[in-house]
């Protein structure tokens, strides 16, 4: 029992001179030459990283041990005797390798925002407020729409001028049948001529198997023929008059309309708005109230500018409209006229003269296609 504990006595004192040089057991030599041998075959530790985050983390974070100064000894430095630090020294040490690579590990990153960012945002933005001033501009113009319907909300109304875009309306619709009727007319004027054709043929094939009525079935053949060719002529001046009335109702008279359907909608918005700006005004007067009351001021005074230019040039198209309308038809008719008097008339010359006069060019009748050449 005494030995035991002398045994112990002696293995726990270990004296160490002032020169660094100790008095070892072997188990500590062997221990020194096993952490000399690794610290010269391991790794360059100036080369080494320190890894923040875990096993498997990713390379953020990731520092030389070089930028920790003092840390780490380098290791070709002299051999010499191992100390060991007390408990204080080495826990002061592990405290400030922690806060100088802490400082550099937990160091927030900031990426600055790419111009291809913000541009997006921007756009982003943008559409964003394009749909916020439609939704609202859409929900005022619904609610003053269905309070004009069911009579609880005024409107502006100009009457001489919508008395003039009702005349329009009701001008356009007549037009439209008087150019069906004419296109009908031209239908059958055309099956008639294509009979006709058919029948000046067999009149003309049967006069010469038939000697006994070649005389009968000759001057048949030549009145068809001729008819034939002169209801060509009628039809080309019957196409034009149809052609004309077709771009006068389906085209002077539908931009005018578009212009007019474009008046009205910046009516009904500026009568919202109007609407809005009464009951604001009706209201209480406080620091918010007077705030949207300056913006329904700004929106109000920006649509009715709108309105007001919309409806002088609806005006000034209407008036050209009419001018328009009256000498094309005062032509057109008279061509019309004259060609039907004239085919019914049997006067050959004066449904020439008439096709002459207004610049009517007829087809050949084997001119129903273009040439190669005259489409290049």
């Amino acid at each position: 029992m005494t030995d035991t504990v002398m045994s112990k006595a002696a293995t726990m004192e270990i004296p160490i001179h002032g020169n660094g040089d100790s008095r070892r057991l072997a188990e500590d030599d062997g221990l020194e030459q096993d952490l000399q041998q690794v610290m010269v075959s391991g790794p360059n530790l100036n080369e080494t990283s320190i890894v923040s985050g875990g096993y498997g983390g990713t390379t953020e974070g990731i520092i030389p041990t070089s930028a920790i100064k003092g840390s780490l000894a380098p290791p070709h430095q002299p051999r010499g005797p191992l100390i060991s630090p007390s408990p204080s020294a080495a826990s002061r040490i592990a405290n400030q390798a922690a806060a100088a690579s802490g400082s550099n590990l937990h160091q927030p990153h900031t990426h600055p925002a790419m111009p291809g960012e913000e541009a997006t945002r921007g756009i982003a933005v943008e559409k964003f407020d394009v749909v916020k001033k439609w939704g609202i501009n859409t929900y005022k113009c619904t609610k003053q729409l269905l309070s004009e319907r069911f009579g609880r909300g005024s409107r502006t109304v100009d009457l001489e001028l919508e008395a003039q875009i009702e005349l329009l309306r009701d001008t356009k619709r007549k037009y439209e049948c008087v150019l069906g009727l004419a296109r009908a007319l031209t239908n059958h004027f055309y099956s008639l001529v294509q009979t006709q054709h058919a029948l000046a043929d067999a009149f003309s094939d049967l006069s010469q198997k038939s000697p006994e009525l070649q005389e009968e079935f000759g001057y048949n053949a030549e009145t068809q023929k001729l008819l034939c060719k002169n209801g060509e002529t009628l039809l080309g001046a019957v196409n034009f008059f149809v052609s004309s009335i077709n771009t006068l109702v389906n085209k002077t008279m539908e931009d005018t309309l578009m212009t007019i359907k474009h008046y009205e909608t910046a009516r009904l918005e500026y009568d919202a708005y109007r609407t809005d700006l009464e009951e604001l005004n009706l209201g209480p007067r406080d620091a918010g109230t007077l705030c949207r009351l300056d913006a329904a001021q700004a929106n109000f005074q920006a649509h009715r500018a709108k309105y007001e230019k919309l409806r002088a040039d609806v005006a000034v198209k209407l008036k050209f409209l009419e001018e328009n309308k009256v000498k094309v038809m005062h032509k057109q008719l008279l061509l019309f006229h004259n060609a039907i008097s004239a085919y019914f008339a049997g006067n050959q010359q004066q449904l020439e003269q008439t096709l002459k006069q207004f610049n009517i060019k007829l087809k050949t009748p084997g001119a129903d296609k273009p040439s190669w050449l005259e489409e290049q």
